[in-house]
């Protein structure tokens, strides 16, 4: 009866222990199957940091492989002060530099302090008379040129854009109006900074006679002639921008009767506005370039006057301060023409038109 009992069972433990594994091993297999693929999927932040890479390794390759021929050429240039400066001596310059900015401000910490010291005595002695406010009179310092610089093409730049966007939104409105002073731009487009330089002093040194000026004389003459060189981009491209405005859409205008200040900030502005920015870019790098001209010849206290001042000490290391002052008005440029591009996109994201 036993073997009766457990003969026919035995077959069905089987069929029931063999039916049951392949179905935990398909599972099994299942679940590493889709965890192998879980693993195998691209990690996004790894993506990206492989894009920043491989966006900066050509231009990382290509300034190393600049400074590599300068480090190999520059010693084979023999000129009046010595051999061309390589990389390294230019870095030094820079250094050097920065160290004569430190010395300078510790100076004139030194002044004011022993200033207010003084004057604090003099008051304590019961004699106000004797206190005094005067301003540190050192020599500026590279940074301080740097300031001054990037102050003069600021306002040269915001005169030209002052004046050239209104005149470019009539030209492209008006056929007529850009007919009459086409002639006038394509005449004094092409006029150098160093023919502009004569007139604009003449005119500001009788204007400007009072000996103690809002604005230093120099200063203006400078951004004026940054004013007159860099206007002609941004007032072509207005120009231009809004002559190729929709027809349709100006004729929207007419149709809701919309006042011509309607027209030109709700239509003709927003409309116009890549080619404005476009315009705006060209004269900021052309105003930049032309503001070291100036700088040199008018000796206003920027960048153009540290470059003729070095030129002309023609010491040692003159050479080197100079390249570096190169090296320094290029990354300036670059970083403004950054900032204006990051401006433009700013401004076109916030677009009605």
């Amino acid at each position: 009866m036993a073997t009766a009992f457990v003969e026919p069972n035995e077959p069905a433990e089987k069929a029931a222990t063999n039916g049951s594994s392949p179905t935990v091993d398909k599972a099994s297999e299942t679940t590493t199957s889709v965890e192998e693929g879980a693993s195998s999927e691209p990690n996004p932040n790894m993506l990206k940091l492989k894009a920043i890479g491989t966006a900066m390794l050509w231009p990382a390759l290509g300034i190393l492989a600049f400074l590599a021929m300068w480090a190999v050429l520059a010693p084979q240039v023999d000129t009046s002060l010595g051999t061309l400066p390589g990389p390294v001596a230019v870095a030094e310059a820079g250094v050097s530099l920065y160290g004569e900015y430190s010395a300078a401000k510790d100076a004139e910490g030194a002044f004011y302090a022993q200033q207010d010291a003084n004057n604090q005595a003099a008051i304590a002695a019961g004699n106000p008379s004797a206190v005094r406010d005067f301003s540190y009179a050192g020599p500026p310092t590279f940074l301080d040129q740097i300031f001054t610089s990037l102050q003069t093409v600021a306002l040269g730049f915001i005169l030209a854009t002052v004046f050239a966007v209104p005149i470019g939104l009539m030209a492209g409105l008006s056929t007529r109006f850009n007919a009459a002073i086409n002639p006038l731009i394509q005449i004094m487009k092409p006029v150098s900074p160093l023919a502009w330089l004569p007139i604009v002093t003449m005119v500001i040194s009788a204007m400007i006679t009072s000996a103690d000026p809002l604005l230093p004389k120099a200063f203006v003459i400078s951004a004026l002639v940054v004013m007159l060189c860099s206007l002609w981009p941004t007032l072509i491209n207005t120009a231009v921008g809004t002559s190729s405005i929709d027809k349709d859409l100006l004729n929207v205008g007419k149709v809701l009767r919309l006042g011509w200040f309607d027209k030109l900030t709700k239509l003709v502005l927003p409309a116009s506005l890549p080619y404005i920015f476009t315009g705006m870019r060209l004269s900021l790098g052309v105003g930049w370039m032309v503001l070291i001209a100036a700088e040199m010849l008018a000796q206003n206290p920027g960048l153009g006057k540290f470059v003729w001042d070095e030129f002309q000490n023609g010491s040692s290391q003159s050479l080197a301060r100079i390249m570096f002052a190169v090296v320094v008005i290029g990354l300036i440029g670059f970083l403004l023409d950054r900032c204006m591009m990051a401006l433009q996109t700013l401004v076109s994201k916030n677009r009605t038109v």
